[in-house]
């Protein structure tokens, strides 16, 4: 039995490799429910929610789908939905 050791030899990999292709939900803002208290950007564990325009958008480069996003939402101005591929 051969064992393969694998080490990440550069910092900030996951800037360089997109990892949205890992995800089967997608989470899908409601604006107008949104009162931009930027939670759904603290708790995102990837950082990839942004406030653009004054409006918070998920990077769906990056994002996996966890959808702590959604569950952190106090408005439930996030809802995630199957995404189709």
């Amino acid at each position: 039995m051969k064992i393969t050791v694998a080490a990440l030899t550069e910092p900030g990999s996951t800037v360089v490799n997109k990892t949205g292709g890992w995800r089967t939900f997608v989470p899908v803002v409601n604006h107008k429910r949104c009162i931009k208290c930027s939670l759904c950007e603290i708790y995102c564990p990837e950082g990839c929610i942004r406030q653009i325009d004054g409006l918070f958008v998920p990077d769906l480069d990056y994002c996996k789908g966890c959808g702590v996003c959604a569950h952190e939402c106090p408005r439930k101005a996030i809802e995630m939905v199957l995404e189709e591929k």
